[in-house]
């Protein structure tokens, strides 16, 4: 039987989890830097990155902080190397978003430095992933990079992210709920066993999520809240680790960058054009794949995202006066050659993208 060789960065090294995390990661740290670069952005975390910085600070580390400009691009990262190099900079601190964890995974490995997360929503599972997703210094999704490891360590202390709005977190489920929908299209016929139990772990994570997520926003520091933070930043990771390259986004993801080239949607959270991007790629499996378990299935959804807060037609993205011609920017990018939503088993054409798009409409028709 031929056999092939697969490398897959799963996991981070150490994951620290719960209430105080933050603290007793602080030895840890210790032992992988002594000259940090501590990345961030919000200036509605500024305060608390301050405080992150105090505790190094009195540990003796020589703490250096840094902010990025934009969403993680080029130009940023250029400014960044050059001012962890005048630092000296042993590591890499990111403290943030998903942006700012994407930049600091990315300058970490491009410096050959270790890096820590500390995600401060949980809004992505960025803060897991061995990939980070680059853009232009005006917001528009440009490519991602597949990187060689996840982070060393990575910090998800309950407190810090419970200080995030509660939007940050139902970002966060539409973005892990995405795994299963994607990953079983992609994936579902691969007869990889860690592939497809990945799959099926999406499923699990999927189900968890619609039956939790509800309670866990309205009920923050509660036992769901702690399940379904930890399934949307933490779990969803582990899916896309165990799977690998094999268990890939498809079209929710490609709609989701697809939206990033309009300036009227950068304000919208990576999860909430990423759970858009699910109903539109049911969708199209329903009317171009013949799928009907497809459509059932967005008439699930369709609800629950709406009881969440997420937008769930193109009105609620902000696109209500959107032109033909900028709709069908959003389109011929989320179809371009080697674009994910290619994963699909059936062709789709940018008019069949714009098709479906127009027609999820109805999902503002149906409130």
């Amino acid at each position: 039987m031929k056999s092939s060789i697969q490398g897959h960065a799963i996991a981070p090294a150490t994951v620290l989890r719960g209430s105080g995390a933050w603290q007793e990661a602080i030895s840890p740290i210790a032992t992988l830097s002594r000259r940090p670069l501590l990345l961030g952005r919000s200036t509605a975390t500024r305060s608390l990155r301050q405080q992150l910085a105090t505790d190094l600070l009195q540990a003796g580390l020589n703490c250096q902080q840094a902010e990025l400009q934009h969403d993680c691009c080029q130009d940023d990262l250029g400014r960044l190397t050059d001012l962890a190099q005048a630092h000296d900079a042993d590591a890499v601190v990111a403290a943030g978003g998903g942006k700012v964890l994407d930049a600091g995974k990315l300058l970490a490995f491009r410096l050959n430095l270790p890096c820590i997360t500390v995600p401060t929503s949980a809004a992505t599972c960025a803060g897991w992933t061995a990939l980070a997703n680059i853009y232009s210094s005006g917001g528009a999704f440009e490519n991602d990079v597949a990187l060689e490891r996840c982070p060393e360590l990575l910090i998800f202390d309950h407190q810090l992210v419970q200080q995030a709005p509660s939007r940050t977190l139902a970002s966060g489920i539409a973005d892990a709920m995405a795994k299963w929908y994607e990953a079983s299209v992609s994936s579902g016929s691969s007869t990889d066993g860690l592939v497809q139990q990945a799959v099926q772990q999406a499923r699990v994570l999927r189900d968890q999520l619609l039956l939790e997520g509800q309670e866990a926003i309205e009920n923050p520091g509660s036992d769901a809240w702690i399940r379904v933070a930890e399934a949307s930043a933490l779990t969803a990771g582990l899916i896309g680790g165990l799977g690998g390259a094999r268990c890939r986004t498809v079209a929710a993801h490609a709609v989701h960058n697809g939206l990033t080239q309009l300036e009227v949607c950068h304000g919208l959270l990576h999860g909430e054009k990423v759970g858009f991007g699910v109903l539109v790629q049911l969708r199209l499996e329903e009317q171009l794949g013949g799928n009907q378990l497809a459509g059932q299935a967005r008439r699930q959804l369709t609800p629950f995202f709406r009881q969440l807060g997420l937008p769930v037609c193109l009105e609620e993205l902000g696109l209500a006066q959107a032109s033909l011609q900028e709709l069908q920017q959003v389109c011929t990018f989320a179809c371009r050659e080697g674009s994910d939503l290619h994963h699909l088993p059936f062709e789709v054409a940018a008019d069949d993208l714009l098709a479906a798009l127009v027609s999820s409409n109805q999902g503002c028709l149906t409130r």
